[in-house]
């Protein structure tokens, strides 16, 4: 065996070694009592014994391999629950209109997009309030789709404690800028260490993995709310809505340049779908709304400021994109769910979002562009 048993181990095995070795004692007994009885006319079976003793598995027995009736009812689930799923899905089509049935990949991938942005201009043009509310859904839901792939890649993170964390990284920054972010980590990072001590099934990695996915997700995402509330009201919202844009035109110039003239691939282990001529014509869609940038009122920075930041901010949006591939390549996940028809999950649709939200910021910050006190932020509006 690859590690000693303990005494509790092997005092469980020896009992059940025994109590099998009863067991088949009683069904030979039983055998031979029946078959001395010539007047028996019915044999009553006794249940099969599922182990010798002697071919016993290693390791207690609620390791053993399940047996073929367990099995089957596992298959029965499964097949009714898929059942169920048919039937929901029947139901809206005989509800959808005849002309929006059988759509293509374009179509559903258009259809969602605008639902998307829509409610994004209106979340982010509407205050900051709405903007705080809509970019803490937006964590908590990516945060559940990290940790689901991620328990299918032999981790397990703690799903409760990591998405609330990622939830209160942006009210806090909201409220207490860089500080609030720095006292949401350290409670964030005490209650996983009192997990990982309590709960003996936790490993060190997943403890990273947990701190990990509530800061992928929640606070990289807080570049947003610092822009807003630096350049004020309502402009703010205007620039924060701008750097949503940068990331769109990205994407798009990036999916249907490479669709048509991709030839050399980008990275091929990690996306295979990504080329060398999607990627450079998805920077110049970025830099083109960073120069757009440079108009509104509040923000200090010229054409070819614009133009670098727009660049770099670019290539941060595609290293997030292929962090999120490499991801589910890994844990063997073509999209992170299912809640955007024909983007996959919401994960799928902010990869980019999160480092280049956290790029603007400090480009911008550090730059000079947006008046900003690291220390204690903005007032919030």
């Amino acid at each position: 065996m690859a590690h000693e048993l303990t005494d509790k181990q092997k005092q469980a095995r020896i009992r059940l070694k025994a109590q099998t070795a009863r067991y088949l004692e009683e069904d030979r007994e039983r055998k031979r009592s029946c078959a001395a009885c010539a007047d028996v006319e019915e044999v009553i079976s006794v249940p099969e014994v599922v182990y010798d003793p002697a071919e016993a598995p290693a390791g207690p027995p609620w390791r053993y391999e399940p047996t073929p009736h367990q099995r089957a009812e596992k298959e029965a689930k499964k097949s009714r629950r898929r059942e169920q799923k048919d039937k929901i899905k029947q139901t809206a089509l005989n509800k959808t209109p005849e002309s929006l049935r059988n759509p293509s990949d374009l179509q559903v991938r258009t259809r969602t997009a605008v639902v998307y942005t829509l409610v994004t201009i209106l979340c982010v043009l509407a205050g900051g309030i709405p903007t705080l509310i809509y970019l803490m859904v937006v964590a908590g839901i990516c945060a559940g789709e990290f940790y689901y792939m991620l328990r299918s890649d032999a981790k397990l993170p703690n799903e409760t404690v990591g998405i609330t964390g990622a939830v209160l990284y942006l009210p806090a920054v909201y409220w207490w800028g860089l500080v609030g972010a720095m006292l949401v980590s350290i409670v964030l990072l005490l209650t996983l260490l009192v997990w990982y001590v309590f709960w003996l099934k936790a490993r060190v990695q997943d403890v990273g993995v947990s701190f990990f996915g509530a800061a992928y997700t929640g606070l990289l995402l807080c570049g947003l709310l610092m822009i807003r509330q630096a350049v004020g009201q309502p402009w703010g919202g205007v620039v924060v809505l701008l750097l949503f844009f940068s990331v769109w035109a990205n994407d798009a110039f990036a999916y249907f340049i490479g669709r048509k003239f991709g030839r050399h691939k980008l990275a091929p282990r990690t996306s295979p779908k990504k080329s060398w001529e999607g990627f450079f014509a998805g920077l110049v869609g970025s830099a083109l709304v960073w120069v757009i940038m440079t108009f509104v009122p509040g923000v200090s920075m010229s054409i070819w400021q614009a133009i670098a930041f727009g660049v770099i901010c670019g290539l941060a949006e595609v290293l997030g994109d292929l962090a999120e591939s490499r991801v589910k390549r890994n844990s063997g996940f073509k999209d992170s769910g299912t809640i955007m028809p024909g983007h996959g999950g919401l994960l799928d649709r902010c990869d980019s979002l999160f480092l280049a939200s956290t790029t603007a910021a400090i480009l911008l910050i550090v730059g000079g562009c947006i008046p900003y006190n690291v220390f204690y932020g903005a007032m919030p509006f």
